[in-house]
């Protein structure tokens, strides 16, 4: 994410690397601790045909025709809309932005651009006009080469054939790879991609004048290769510990037979893995929640380096989400209001309608009919007495994951016999009564917690049993 001073973690999973032949792109937003989002529904034809950002003012013509689309707005559009995430009714999906930083070299020949496309733009006006994760792919690199962008970004895309990640190097040269389907790719505010073959255009797509740019000013440290993270990204002390430790970690879980020889602060880690074993929608879920839990770097423990390094998962994520793609029934925007270790992911299908009115709404300061203040609500109480309340949320979040496998299933069988109208009234309600019970289950658990924390209270005293 970009100019909220904001630092997010995403994972990228092939269709061969995942148990049951899905696609997966996930990412946290993190911002602020406290900063409501909203989950929303576009319906077709919704959009303007003028687009104004609120955040550097550019202004853009859209095309006639938009798609119906997911997203999750900010609860206010004060400073921009950071849609974030999304499918659409072509089976799109996208999520935008993982922050990243350019070298003081490529900057000083392509600086960013004050009024260019920025994050908070870049869902709003490019999900809604593809139809392939290519064309979203193509069509954001293409504003970008025209309009510039004041920040370094990566993006992700996909849809039910393949996975890209997409990134920014300057004020307007870019590049993209395809994830090869039998491997995944963890991203920590880091420029990712490395050798870039431009003979390759079924797994590399490119700014058409990277080349000539890179030689005309001398910015490739290895002319016999082209590695994008090299020429255009950076490699300091702060990378050590902010960002590979995070991506070690995504290595640790999924591939610790290959990344033996890596530690916290590797310099280099490869962007592309393959997977010791195969990835469940679970394994995705793991890593965004990851907080270096079973190690000496976990924030929640008391070891010397426990705040060594920076969690995946923290106060301030605002939300988590992974777009499942390839499904045999409806793709799935699945979405973690606030902090994900203390979350649950809410299932909502592509193709619903609506999505269930306390998650259309929150603001600051808290309100407690809003999906993202109960599930914050539930988080803070936890957090007030980590060791004797984090049991309770995890007996919730196993009852909620098993209940969320069970729906799905159920609504799979139920598909192939429902059309049109139907189909999405049916998406939409199975959507709604698993979200609705998941708000259920947390204000449940809230009340038990304030329950309990009534006996905390330093004002107590134990009475002689004798006076």
């Amino acid at each position: 994410m970009g100019n909220k001073l904001t630092a997010c973690t995403s994972i990228l999973i092939g269709k061969d690397a995942s148990i049951d032949g899905t696609i997966m792109i996930g990412r946290n937003e993190d911002a602020k601790a406290a900063w409501p989002k909203h989950m929303v529904v576009h319906q077709r034809g919704e959009m303007s045909k003028h687009f104004i950002s609120k955040d550097t003012r550019l202004e853009l013509d859209l095309p006639e025709e938009s798609a119906r689309y997911t997203a999750t707005p900010e609860w206010t559009d004060k400073d921009g809309l950071f849609e974030e995430d999304g499918i659409n009714e072509y089976d799109v999906a996208m999520s935008a932005t993982e922050s990243a930083y350019s070298n003081a070299l490529v900057l000083g020949y392509d600086p960013l651009v004050e009024n260019g496309l920025n994050e908070e733009a870049m869902i709003t006006v490019v999900l809604p006009y593809v139809k392939t994760a290519r064309e979203g792919v193509q069509r954001l690199g293409n504003l970008i080469a025209k309009y510039g962008t004041g920040e370094t970004n990566g993006v992700l895309f996909a849809d039910n054939d393949e996975a890209w990640y997409f990134e920014t190097g300057a004020g307007h040269y870019w590049v993209a790879q395809r994830i090869p389907d039998d491997s995944y790719a963890v991203v920590a505010n880091q420029l990712a991609i490395q050798e870039i073959d431009f003979n390759d255009s079924a797994n590399f797509m490119f700014h058409p004048g990277i080349q000539e740019f890179v030689e005309k000013h001398n910015l490739n440290p290895d002319p016999l290769t082209f590695n994008f993270r090299k020429i255009f990204g950076t490699a300091d002390r702060s990378d050590a510990i902010y960002s590979e430790p995070r991506v070690w970690v995504g290595h640790q879980m999924f591939s610790p037979r290959q990344a033996t020889d890596e530690t916290p602060e590797s310099i280099g880690l490869p962007f592309i893995m393959k997977p010791d074993h195969k990835l469940s929608i679970f394994d995705a879920q793991s890593y965004l929640s990851n907080h270096y839990e079973g190690t000496e770097f976990d924030p929640l423990g008391h070891g010397e380096h426990a705040h060594k390094y920076r969690p995946i998962s923290l106060a301030k994520t605002q939300e988590s989400h992974i777009l499942q793609m390839n499904r045999p029934g409806a793709n799935i925007h699945w979405l973690a209001m606030g902090v994900a270790t203390e979350s649950t992911y809410v299932p909502f299908f592509n193709g619903i309608t609506d999505t269930p009115a306390p998650y259309k709404r929150g603001k600051l300061p808290a309100q407690l009919n809003s999906a993202y203040w109960i599930f914050k609500h539930a988080s803070v109480l936890v957090d007030s007495h980590l060791h004797d309340f984090l049991p309770l949320l995890r007996d919730v979040q196993k009852e909620r994951n098993a209940a969320a496998i069970k729906m799905i299933a159920e609504t799979d069988r139920r598909l192939p016999s429902l059309k049109g109208e139907a189909r999405a009234t049916f998406l939409t309600r199975q959507s709604d009564d698993y979200a609705t019970d998941t708000l259920n289950a947390y204000k449940k658990l809230s009340l038990e917690l304030i329950t309990k924390m009534t006996d905390y209270c330093e004002l107590n005293f134990n009475t002689d049993e004798n006076l």
